[in-house]
C-alpha cells in the first residue's frame, strides 16, 4: 500500500497522504543534496501550511541530533498523515508543547516511491513557493553562486 508509484500520473491530488509522502521524498533528497536550502524551505512551508489548516499536528519537542554551533537545540515533532517530521522550533513552541526528550531511533516512516520532481511539483503547487531565479536556472537546475578563479602570472597583481 505504501509503495505506490506516482511516475505515470500527470497531476496528483493534494490529499494529506500525497502531501505527506511528497514531504517525505523532499526531506529524504534534501539530506544528500549539494544545496538543500530550497528543499528544506519547501518542506517547512508545506508543514506550516498543513498545521495552519489543521491537517498536521505538532506533537512535541525533541532534542536536535545535529545542533547548530554545538549548542543544545530542540526541534518540533510534527505528525502529517502517517509520517513524522521535524521542523525548527519557535519560541512559543517551548511554552505550548511537551518536551519528549531524545529522538527514538526505532521508529521509521513508511517508505514511498514518489520521484523528487513529482514531490516538488505537488508541494510547489500546494504552497505556491517556487525557487528564485538567482539560485536556480530556467529548468530548475542548481546554478553555482561562486565564480571561477582567475589565474595570474607570478608577480602580477590580482587587482
Amino acid at each position: 500500500m505504501h509503495n505506490k508509484s506516482y511516475e505515470n500520473k500527470s497531476s496528483i491530488t493534494p490529499s494529506i497522504e500525497n502531501l505527506s509522502r511528497a514531504i517525505f521524498t523532499v526531506n529524504r533528497h534534501a539530506k544528500t543534496a549539494p544545496d538543500p536550502k530550497y528543499l528544506y524551505s519547501l518542506k517547512r512551508k508545506a508543514l506550516e501550511k498543513l498545521i495552519s489548516e489543521g491537517k498536521a499536528v505538532k506533537k512535541g519537542l525533541h532534542f536536535s541530533r545535529n545542533p547548530k554551533k554545538s549548542r543544545q537545540q530542540s526541534d518540533v515533532l510534527v505528525l502529517a498523515g502517517e509520517y513524522y517530521f521535524h521542523i525548527p522550533a519557535h519560541k512559543d513552541d517551548f511554552h505550548s508543547l511537551p518536551h519528549l526528550g531524545v529522538l527514538n531511533d526505532h521508529y521509521r516512516n513508511p517508505k514511498t516511491n514518489m520521484s523528487l520532481s513529482t514531490a516538488k511539483k505537488l508541494l510547489q503547487t500546494y504552497t505556491n513557493f517556487y525557487p528564485t531565479n538567482d539560485t536556480y536556472g530556467k529548468k530548475g537546475t542548481f546554478q553555482p553562486k561562486h565564480q571561477k578563479p582567475i589565474f595570474k602570472r607570478l608577480g602580477e597583481s590580482y587587482r
